[in-house]
């Protein structure tokens, strides 16, 4: 093998198996993946190590690529509906999964992920090493966090969000300048605890020369992660936010120099008039690498419906730019998400997703609506199933309300505007009572 990563490939001209089943998912030609590759503006997250992976492309001109999160936490352990989450996320068009493992055996987890799963396996090395080491975490030391990444490399995870961004200087920024909710991301919070208790500089940060060195070997993918992202729509677009995606750009142009593949994570919570111009912001800063965005949410108050607020400012950040959005369920901020909370995150992900790509004239985008308003048009019901997003709600809908008349639906009956206008132009006679 002449190449260390996908980037540094790209950038030898060299194309690969990956950019090869790239190309050919997209429908673009293999020379315009290869040049977006050798900027930066695509990346392929694959692990050496991760053989069952089915690769995928990330990238603002490409298709919007959705990611769920789950793993176990103290209060739920259940390995088998992690699982069935992991399955019924693949069988739901999940492109990734963050294991977001925060107790137990998270290594046998995360290795069943890389052994079964096709899909990007993605992981936060941060909450693994509180796990891992399970002491204090003022007594963690700098090197004992890098190993960690280490480990998850070797394991063979694709991609690895690393809070490397909240350095000293961010955190003092930070503090200066108050907000509402503080810091809500765990990784970046429980950094931003270990700096102020040690007093030392945050080893992802300090050592970050080293991480790459580990990427660059596995060909792992840095999601650079946004620790001071907003947790609510009052500290959106604010000092600290900025002052790390200055930083996070800073680290971008590092791990380009070492043919490491990045994405940058951004918000979070925000109102929907701000999200449009925070993606510019990002493609400046960060110099057109991929965005990677959590929801954003656009309302505080819908607990209980945050996949749809999520969705809301999915659909807006993806058109505007971001690559890959993580999906939110209807659980978040309440509990972890059960199997049905998961199936409801991805359809609304994917909903956004799509929407999105219409927007900015993805190939294809629009030959699926197409096909579908072809369908409706025929009254087809069956086409419609097929092509339905959830096509086992579409089926079950229907089953539950069935018409009198199969070709129209309990809704309109007899009144049923696409049947009545087939007839009258196929030059037969409407009779809305008398049939």
């Amino acid at each position: 093998m002449n190449y260390a990563t996908q980037m540094e490939a790209a950038r030898r001209g060299i194309l690969t198996e990956e950019m090869n089943a790239v190309a050919a998912k997209e429908k673009i030609p293999a020379a315009q993946l290869v040049s977006l590759m050798a900027e930066g503006k695509v990346i392929i997250p694959c692990n050496k190590r991760h053989k069952s992976l089915e690769p995928n492309g990330l990238g603002s001109m490409l298709k919007t690529k959705i990611n769920v999160n789950l793993g176990t936490s103290r209060d739920m352990t259940d390995l088998e509906m992690e699982y069935e989450k992991v399955h019924r996320a693949v069988e739901m068009g999940a492109e990734a999964i963050m294991d977001l493992s925060s107790f137990g055996d998270t290594r046998k987890f995360r290795r069943y992920l890389m052994e079964n799963c096709p899909a990007m396996i993605g992981t936060v090395p941060i909450y693994d090493a509180v796990v891992y080491y399970h002491k204090p975490l003022k007594q963690i030391t700098a090197r004992e966090w890098i190993d960690i990444v280490r480990m998850h490399a070797e394991d063979g995870v694709d991609f690895m969000t690393i809070h490397c961004g909240i350095n000293r200087e961010t955190a003092h920024k930070f503090k200066k300048n108050k907000r509402l909710t503080n810091i809500v991301s765990r990784g970046g919070s429980i950094i931003f605890a270990w700096m102020e208790m040690t007093g030392e500089e945050n080893p992802f940060y300090e050592f970050f020369d080293e991480i790459l060195e580990i990427c660059r070997e596995y060909d792992v993918t840095l999601s650079l992660g946004d620790a001071c992202r907003p947790g609510c729509l009052a500290d959106a677009t604010d000092a600290s936010q900025i002052e790390e995606l200055i930083t996070l750009g800073e680290l971008t142009e590092r791990a380009w120099e070492k043919a490491v593949q990045v994405m940058v994570e951004g918000p979070g919570h925000m109102p929907l008039n701000q999200i449009a111009a925070n993606m510019e912001i990002q493609k400046t800063l960060c110099h057109g690498a991929p965005f990677y965005v959590l929801g954003p949410i656009v309302t505080d108050v819908a607990p209980g419906y945050d996949h749809i607020t999520a969705a809301i400012g999915g659909a807006a950040a993806a058109a505007a730019g971001a690559s890959f959005l993580c999906y939110v369920t209807p659980a978040e901020h309440l509990r972890l998400p059960d199997v049905e909370d998961v199936k409801e995150g991805i359809i609304a992900a994917r909903i956004a997703a799509h929407a999105a790509d219409i927007a900015k004239g993805v190939p294809d985008a629009m030959e699926w609506d197409n096909s579908m308003s072809a369908a409706r048009k025929k009254l087809d019901w069956k086409e419609m199933f097929r092509l339905a997003m959830d096509p086992e709600k579409a089926e079950r809908y229907r089953e539950t309300s069935m018409p009198e008349k199969e070709d129209t639906c309990s809704m309109c009956g007899n009144f049923c505007a696409v049947k009545n206008m087939n007839r009258i132009l196929d030059g037969e006679i409407v009779s809305i009572f008398e049939e």
